[in-house]
């Protein structure tokens, strides 16, 4: 796999092959296989389309960057790589969770109820 320049990404990267191979879960391998793609090839997701498409108390996975456009009407927990900061108000006005990956991996080892979203 082609290794990126971004320090913290690197460190992330690892993070995640380590924990799909030691927990067996297919969801930290493909997040590691996304993550170290090119910045300009991570997935952007508006808030509409997390709320269109995530349940109340769901936790969700975005590979890449959220932006604010749209609006969030029930809570979520969500981990993503990046969050524009009207999004991060948007969603803690919903009373929702952010967590950043690391903290994810922490909180559902296996990846188990967790849904990528983007």
């Amino acid at each position: 796999m082609k290794r990126v320049k971004n320090e913290r990404t690197e460190k992330l990267i690892a993070q995640l092959e380590r924990a799909a191979h030691e927990q067996k879960s297919p969801l930290w391998k493909r997040l590691a296989v996304e993550l170290a793609k090119p910045t300009r090839n991570l997935r952007e997701v508006n808030l509409y389309k997390l709320n269109q498409y995530s349940k109340p108390d769901e936790i969700l996975l975005v590979p890449g960057k959220v932006l604010a456009v749209g609006e969030l009407d029930h809570t979520i927990t969500l981990a993503a790589f990046k969050v524009s900061g009207q999004a991060r108000e948007k969603i803690l006005g919903a009373k929702g969770k952010l967590l950043t990956v690391e903290e994810l991996m922490k909180k559902a080892p296996k990846g188990t109820n967790v849904r990528i979203i983007g």
